[in-house]
């Protein structure tokens, strides 16, 4: 839509703000109306608009029930709330109740003009070019904001999941794309996906939940891919990857000569993010001195490159994703409470696989397909027994553990024929024991033993064939485990051989005590790291979070104990 058919209504009771807003986007060449009340406000909105901007207090009320009015009644409007410095409850409130953005008292009259133009960007070309009168209600008379909805229209926000995920007519093919790369038609993955068209197209900060291995930064693409800026990057951070003295620099950029070897100016992630999206993945692990500065990022929508004097405004929409609690985490004070309520507007929580094994068959195909090049088979034939010892997995690694069955089992297969045998000698990993003297654990159950005590009703009773493009070459075998070495105190050095201390016949007074013992406390830590580096293919993210570390703090042991990090470079 032109930026000169756009209708924008004021609603502010401060004569000198309402005259400020009203100049300011009639410069942008925007048609605007005001109100002094909420009565006013109402008597406005029986015309049609594309944006409101609303002060909360207003004297006969408050703005969020013009909101609330806007919402129930389904019109179209794109509402913008202006709030008081430091309320940052009533942002978050009116964030959940559909606004599309907010702004902070006092108002940057260019964060305005960012705002209502980030308002308009994709707002259907059918909508009035000019304030025209709604259409009439049954009794003749124009169609109120207070309108309550028809049952019409809730059914229609109570559709089927397929409907109800569907983009909008203006989203992009790049939208509808990235809701089919989210496989699965469970209800869980359906209500997913129908949350994600709902949440995409606001400005509200979205917190992604869900366990390591979900596909948590699918969805944020998801949603980034069907919202109004699409046409925009998508800027993905890992916070738990970069070292703690680079934050600062790596978020908000530095300039030229603001630390040793900052040799020209440099943007941050803030920066480069512009008009798009910011992903922060593992939000969790930032630090709490860093917590602070990206609240303030957030409030003030404004960034200081490190060495700079002068701050820059940045116009990007926050998602956030991590694996942890954080309300928890707040609770336990690793993470700010104020910045908890800033990221986590909108909640997606990701379900874990066990809780949708319906989406095995369709999930086995898409992975097999990723998989092809590596198969070395024309095709792929995927036997029901497979996918029964399959669906009797409690799938702790999730989506990214069957992707590594799969990678296993087509390696191993010797005519491209996927049988329940294939995961006999593959038993889920065990946790990883506390003490130094683990107790003995009991063989692994067969695959034909999981698949007697499934469930009758499984949904997979009949095999099917996965057609699989020739492949260029075989996957990499699998390595076979290194048998556990007994530790003495002369042989408990940080070999690299992973030791286990066992006294059958002894009580532990009578256990020898080493004579070095942080020679003895490095080799039992190495070995557990070593054990499970191995249980996860050497992916440290997967074996931090299996130990309950974060990325820093194994990188670290890893670089003390001098353990490899390559699975072809084991001892």
């Amino acid at each position: 839509m032109s930026e000169t058919n756009a209708a924008i209504l004021v609603v502010d009771d401060e004569p000198d703000l309402r005259l400020l807003y009203e100049l300011t986007l009639m410069r942008e060449g925007y048609r605007v109306e005001s109100a002094e009340t909420v009565a006013q406000a109402r008597q406005k909105l029986q015309a049609r608009f594309d944006v409101v901007l609303t002060d909360m207090r207003l004297p006969d009320g408050q703005g969020m029930e013009l909101l609330l009015e806007l919402q129930a009644a389904g019109r179209p409007e794109r509402c913008i709330v202006v709030t008081a410095y430091g309320s940052a409850e009533n942002a978050v409130e009116a964030l959940r109740a559909g606004a599309f953005d907010y702004l902070a008292k006092p108002v940057e009259l260019s964060q305005l003009r960012t705002v209502v133009a980030s308002a308009l960007q994709g707002l259907p070309a059918t909508m009035s070019s000019s304030i025209a009168t709604a259409p009439p209600t049954g009794d003749g008379s124009p169609a109120a904001v207070h309108a309550p909805a028809t049952p019409a229209d809730r059914a229609a926000q109570t559709a089927a999941c397929a409907d109800a995920a569907q983009p909008a007519p203006h989203d992009t093919a790049a939208g509808a794309a990235a809701l089919v790369r989210l496989v699965g038609q469970s209800p869980a993955m359906c209500a997913v996906k129908a949350r994600i068209a709902k949440v995409a197209r606001s400005m509200a900060p979205v917190h992604i939940h869900g366990e390591s291995g979900t596909g948590k930064e699918l969805v944020a693409r998801a949603v980034h891919a069907n919202s109004q800026r699409a046409a925009g990057p998508l800027v993905a951070v890992n916070c738990g990857a970069i070292p703690e003295h680079l934050l600062e620099a790596e978020f908000f950029g530095a300039k030229k000569g603001a630390y040793t070897g900052a040799t020209q100016d440099r943007i941050g992630f803030f920066q480069a993010a512009k008009g798009g999206t910011l992903f922060l993945d593992e939000i969790g692990d930032l630090p709490l001195a860093m917590q602070t500065k990206l609240l303030r990022a957030i409030q003030e929508r404004c960034v200081r490159p490190l060495g700079s004097t002068q701050e820059e405004l940045v116009d990007v929409r926050l998602i956030s994703a991590t694996h942890r609690d954080l309300a928890a985490e707040v609770q336990q004070g690793r993470f700010r409470q104020d910045l908890y309520y800033r990221l986590n507007v909108i909640e997606l929580h990701i379900p874990p696989l066990r809780e949708r094994l319906q989406d095995l068959p369709d999930l086995v195909q898409a992975l097999l397909t990723r998989l092809a090049a590596d198969s070395g088979f024309a095709a792929i034939h995927v036997e029901s027994d497979f996918l029964q010892a399959l669906a009797t997995r409690t799938f702790p690694g999730n989506v990214r553990e069957l992707e590594n069955l799969l990678h296993r089992a087509v390696a191993l297969s010797e005519d491209g024929i996927l049988r329940a045998s294939a995961l006999q000698d593959d038993s889920p990993a065990s946790p990883v024991p506390q003490a130094p003297v683990p107790a003995p654990s009991p063989a692994p159950a067969t695959a034909a033993a999981a698949i007697a005590t499934a469930p009758a009703a499984t949904g997979f009773g009949t095999s099917y064939a996965i057609q699989i493009p020739m492949a260029v070459s075989p996957a990499p075998p699998v390595p076979p485990p290194v048998p556990a070495a007994p530790a003495t105190a002369a042989s408990a050095q940080p070999t690299g051989a992973a030791m286990i201390v066992r006294a059958p016949d002894r009580s532990a007074d009578d256990e020898p005590l080493p004579s070095d013992l942080q020679a003895w406390l490095d080799a039992q830590e190495r070995a557990i790291l070593i054990r499970a580096l191995r249980a996860v293919r050497y992916n440290r993210t997967a074996a931090a979070a299996l130990l309950g570390l974060n990325l820093r703090q194994i990188r670290y042991r890893i670089e003390r104990l001098n353990i490899p990090t390559e699975p072809d470079a084991r001892e």
